[in-house]
């Protein structure tokens, strides 16, 4: 069983690095985060670390460690939340003794030595719990902490328990993660509070968005249009779901311009988009889902594709 394997693999290791994908999101550092505070409660001996590039709007959740190669050797690398092996941050993953996948995108890259996969869940975070309460009988332990980044996790995931990937058992979890003493207010707080520059931009996105047809709605900013607001694009990505309450909308694009590459932010209502994403060097869930092109050129074409799914 798989979820056994793994208990087995961060009992035996005294090293263990744990890894999650690039441009993070809350359950990124949610099932990251969480899953470290786990192992290091349940076993204070062993050496746990957390890696990967910062997130400044998520620091909030969790810091990342500095570990020198050398300390790759002999340990067990997790990584957690990641379909794609590029998509890695921080890419020493390979370096380490063994290697565990634990994630919940379409398995299209299955890498590791040793992976779990659960496209049902609503969230790495959720899988990481699960994993916790499979363990408990042999040690495991769940400290406030770990249950508030848990938490963050699904929270983030499921918008707020808004998305169809919201499960009876999503909501089972969470109702026992909030028996811990963290504020949810607080976290909530610190997860959907606004700087006025991003209020600022939302209300440029809400004037500004294109209704194609066929239920389809884009939106373009430019990096030009990012220091007028004096926001990075990581910011302006968290605006992506702000035109789902939009009626008679499918599904819609956001192009966010980055330095080397335009972000593309797919979001639906039904119609199945992480096909397109695949298309363009991304990936991602059904409803959820992101890539990269590199020129404005290639907007049409992904909006052409977006119109095709969502007559279908």
């Amino acid at each position: 069983m798989t979820k056994d394997e793994i208990l087995l693999k961060i009992r035996e290791y005294e090293k263990i690095i744990i890894h999650r994908h690039i441009r993070p999101d809350p359950d990124a550092y949610g099932s990251q985060g969480g899953l470290a505070k786990i192992i290091q409660e349940s076993f204070p001996a062993k050496q746990v670390f957390t890696v990967g590039d910062n997130e400044e709007t998520l620091l909030f959740l969790n810091t990342m460690d500095e570990v020198p190669d050398e300390m790759y050797e002999g340990a067990l690398v997790i990584v957690c939340d990641t379909a794609n092996q590029e998509r890695i941050s921080d890419q020493r993953y390979k370096k380490g003794d063994y290697l565990i996948k634990i994630d919940h995108h379409p398995n299209e890259d299955p890498y590791g030595d040793l992976y779990w996969v659960d496209t049902g869940a609503s969230s790495t975070s959720e899988m990481i719990y699960e994993l916790y309460l499979f363990g408990k009988s042999n040690g495991l332990k769940l400290t406030t902490e770990a249950a508030e980044l848990l938490y963050a996790g699904i929270v983030g995931d499921t918008g707020r328990f808004l998305y169809p990937s919201t499960t009876d058992k999503t909501f089972s979890y969470a109702s026992e993660l909030v028996k811990y003493p963290f504020s949810r207010n607080e976290l909530y707080d610190k997860m959907y509070e606004m700087k006025p520059n991003m209020v600022k931009l939302k209300g440029y996105i809400y004037q500004n968005f294109e209704i194609i047809g066929n239920g389809v709605a884009k939106v373009l900013i430019s990096k030009e249009m990012l220091a007028k607001y004096q926001l990075r694009a990581a910011e302006a990505s968290l605006l992506v779901s702000s035109l789902g309450n939009i009626a008679g909308l499918k599904a819609w694009a956001f192009f966010i311009e980055e330095e080397d590459q335009i972000r593309v932010r797919l979001r639906s209502k039904g119609p199945v988009i992480n096909g397109i994403a695949k298309k363009y060097e991304g990936g991602g869930h059904p409803l959820a889902a992101g890539a990269s092109i590199y020129s404005w050129d290639t907007v049409d074409s992904v909006i052409a594709d977006l119109e095709a799914v969502c007559t279908e």
